[in-house]
């Protein structure tokens, strides 16, 4: 077993923590550059009209990334505690078997690209005015869907075996390029939002090379070969489990974009839809660091609970907590005080500036409960309990905030405000939950093993 795998059983947890956190919250931080710099150029380039049918067309992604989410964040359970129990074998076959299941998605994909994207994009919402814009932009995600499945999922495969730093890298370049694209595509050749869309398939292209390069090269942990690619339909079920949540939870996201753009035509317009496609960005961003401690956790916390060294998951778990919390509090310290420097990045006009800066307000008042979600789920996948993760998973978006989302602009009048108040009610109901389950679970989480209180070096590569 190669070092980068060995240190997650026994480096220091906090300085471990550094060392795979650090590079998944930059890799997370520029991806959602490109998706803020995404929605610049579109704001400007074709107008607040542009923004509203990229939201619409929105949560067709957010169903390709659900299904990703799934294979990826599962099979990284999967793999990471197959590595810690000593058993690379099965871990190659688990590789092997993500891999089948990243070609079938993307076919399906494909094939609905050129079926029934456009019946689709209206039943999310879509008006005349906005269909032709988020066509546009799912129509080339769509066909292009084998590059992007298989980024998405393997980037957490390779988190998985604790190379942190590679896993920065498939993240950054392709944010990078689709940054230098994005001007070209919409401005230099007129594509308007389609040129956005062509940019990012392109961009997810150029890191599936690297990717395959790195599986093939041997200088991954994880091996791929013929005899790893024969279906497997127990790892797959095993796999699809553990992933279930990451895939309701995203799906969950996407209901929740449907459910809210519905609410905004509602009871403002095409101009509100518009705004909220500026303040999705803009939680998009804010929300990363926490995931890129979550990310360099879970290896940790797989390899760790696998290895049945049970104080370092319970340094982790709670190292995890904090830090979490602290970046949770200082975003909403922002948001309360500059919410509309956020805006102003994306638009110099006065009413979306504004409109936007009070929406932002409201959604994160309960900010500061967000650091401690994030990280429960998380660390419920991590150990494999699905049913748990799944709960958690699906308590925020689809238990709280699309209830709250259809009821609340009915209420005394509140119109949009009811939709950003949804918001903050389903952070603390969430949170509460959230609360509950791990003192339930405290027993699976703070056990007493062997390994408390020793800890060991390993060389440095």
């Amino acid at each position: 077993m190669k070092t980068q795998s060995e240190r997650l059983g026994s480096e220091p947890i906090p300085k471990l923590l550094w060392r795979l956190s650090v590079p998944a919250m930059i890799g997370m931080i520029v991806m959602a550059l490109y998706n803020v710099v995404d929605t610049i150029f579109i704001a400007r380039g074709v107008g607040i009209i542009g923004v509203a049918g990229v939201s619409i067309s929105f949560p067709v992604m957010m169903i390709m990334m659900a299904i990703s989410g799934a294979v990826g964040i599962g099979g990284a359970s999967v793999i990471s505690r197959r590595l810690g129990s000593n058993r690379a074998e099965d871990a190659n076959e688990v590789l092997g078997n993500i891999l089948i299941m990243v070609i079938a998605v993307s076919v399906i994909s494909f094939i609905g690209a050129f079926t029934f994207v456009e019946p689709l994009i209206r039943l999310f919402g879509a008006t005349d005015e906005m269909l032709p814009y988020a066509t546009d932009y799912i129509f080339p995600i769509m066909v292009g869907s084998i590059f992007f499945t298989f980024a998405f999922t393997s980037n957490n495969i390779i988190r998985s075996e604790g190379n942190a730093r590679f896993a920065m890298i498939t993240m950054i370049v392709p944010a990078i390029l689709n940054i230098i694209l994005d001007p070209i595509f919409i401005f230099g050749l007129d594509m308007g939002v389609r040129g956005a869309s062509l940019a990012t398939v392109i961009s997810q292209a150029s890191v599936t090379i690297l990717v395959i390069r790195y599986f093939t090269s041997g200088k991954s942990t994880l091996q791929v070969g013929l005899q790893y690619l024969r279906p497997n339909f127990r790892l797959m079920r095993e796999v699809i489990g553990i992933g279930l949540p990451a895939f309701v939870r995203q799906v969950g996201g996407s209901a929740m974009m449907i459910a809210i753009n519905a609410m905004l035509i509602r009871f403002g317009g095409q101009f509100e839809v518009g705004v909220f496609g500026i303040v999705q960005k803009v939680t998009m961003f804010t929300i990363m660091p926490m995931l890129g401690v979550l990310q360099g956790m879970q290896p940790i916390v797989g390899y760790n609970y696998g290895a049945q060294q049970y104080a370092r998951l319970r340094e982790i778990i709670w190292l995890g907590l904090r830090v979490a919390t602290v970046m949770s509090t200082i975003v909403f310290i922002v948001m309360m005080v500059i919410p509309h420097y956020f805006m102003m990045i994306f638009t110099g006009d006065e009413a979306t500036i504004e409109t936007g800066a009070n929406a932002l307000r409201i959604m994160y008042m309960a900010f500061i409960v967000i650091g401690a979600q994030i990280i429960s789920g998380g660390l419920y996948q991590s150990l494999g309990l699905a049913k748990p993760a799944l709960i958690l998973s699906i308590s925020r978006q689809v238990m709280f905030l699309i209830p709250l989302v259809l009821i609340l602009p009915y209420i005394g009048g509140l119109g949009v405000t009811g939709v950003w108040l949804a918001f903050p009610i389903a952070d603390g109901l969430a949170f509460i939950l959230t609360v509950v389950l791990l003192y339930r679970d405290r027993h699976l989480f703070f056990k007493k093993g062997e390994d408390d209180g020793v800890y060991q070096e390993v060389p440095q590569s």
